[in-house]
């Protein structure tokens, strides 16, 4: 006359530039964002959702185009695309976003967002995060919540069965989207 357990969901690792979909109660974890962008989607009504861990802004320069969940266009166009073929309706679908760090700054300088020194590397990870909006708005998907910029790297997790997001660093402890 014990309790009963339930079993723990399963944890699907997103990898950079790979992306899941999935219509069942997995918990979804993408580690290590710094300049990448962590891009969750989901839908609400039916439980379908998806994370894709984003590392190029866009695919318009390449000619070779062999993985989607590498660039913000392609990684949310797939991620919308197999939640329709699930069931899920654009207009029910909301999106969460994290990342898009300066990891690697000029010591004694200030950027333009007041982040510790000018950001290298062609600020790759504003870049990021403005990418995944605009294809979020090319797509009609409400960005309803984000934790981006600043200069330190975070993990995200999303559970499909509650629509749960957390946001994990080390610099900020830990919060909920």
């Amino acid at each position: 006359m014990g309790s009963e357990k339930q079993a723990p969901e399963e944890t699907v690792n997103i990898g950079v530039a790979e992306y899941c979909v999935t219509d069942n109660s997995h918990v979804l974890a993408s580690y290590g964002l710094g300049s990448c962008v962590g891009v969750v989607l989901y839908d609400e009504k039916r439980r379908i959702g998806g994370m894709a861990h984003v590392m190029l802004p866009d695919s318009t320069a390449i000619t070779k185009k062999g993985n989607p969940g590498k660039f913000a266009d392609t990684a949310i166009k797939a991620m919308v695309e197999e939640m329709e073929k699930l069931g899920s309706r654009r207009a029910d679908i909301k999106a969460k976003i994290a990342g898009g760090a300066c990891m690697f700054t000029i010591p004694g300088a200030v950027n333009p967002r007041n982040v510790p020194g000018p950001c290298l590397g062609m600020q790759i990870g504003e870049r990021n995060v403005e990418a995944a909006k605009a294809a979020l708005r090319e797509h009609r998907i409400r960005l309803v919540a984000e934790d981006t910029g600043g200069n330190y790297g975070r993990t995200m997790r999303f559970e499909i069965s509650s629509g749960k997001v957390t946001i994990s660093s080390i610099k900020h402890g830990r919060k909920e989207l």
